[in-house]
C-alpha cells in the first residue's frame, strides 16, 4: 500500500504561481510512475503531469506544457507540481495519483492504484 498527502494550493490571481506537494508513504517507490490530475467542477478528471521515479522520464498534458513543471525528491519521497502563469482555466481540484509494476506513463485515471486527498486551486482573473 501507498499512502499519498497532499499539501499546498490555495486561491491565487491570474498569472501567479504555486507548487503542490505530495508526499508518499508506505513502501519503496522505485518504479513506480506518478502524476497530477485535476478535475474541475462538472467535468471529469483531467491528466495533467506524469512522471517516472527512478529516471528522468515526464510527461504533459498539451494544456499545461510549458508552464507547469513535475519534479521529484527522492530522498523526502516527494513529488512537486510547479505551476507558473496559472490561468483561470487551470482552476480545478488537484490530485496526485501512484502506479507500481507498468511501463510508459499513463494519462487515464483509471490507470493509478494511489491517490492523494486533493487540494483546490482557484485561480481568479
Amino acid at each position: 500500500q501507498v499512502q499519498l498527502v497532499q499539501s499546498g494550493g490555495g486561491l491565487v490571481q491570474a498569472g501567479d504561481s504555486l507548487r503542490l506537494s505530495c508526499a508518499a508513504s508506505g513502501r519503496a517507490l522505485y518504479n513506480y510512475r506518478m502524476a497530477w490530475f485535476r478535475q474541475a467542477p462538472g467535468r471529469e478528471r483531467d491528466f495533467a503531469a506524469a512522471i517516472a521515479w527512478s529516471d528522468t522520464r515526464t510527461r504533459y498534458a498539451d494544456s499545461v506544457k510549458g508552464r507547469f513543471t513535475i519534479s521529484r525528491d527522492n530522498p523526502k519521497n516527494t513529488m512537486y507540481l510547479q505551476m507558473n502563469d496559472l490561468k483561470p482555466e487551470d482552476t480545478a481540484v488537484y490530485y496526485c495519483a501512484a502506479v507500481g509494476g507498468i511501463s510508459g506513463l499513463p494519462i487515464v485515471p483509471g490507470s493509478y492504484d494511489y491517490w492523494g486527498q486533493g487540494a483546490q486551486v482557484t485561480v481568479s482573473s
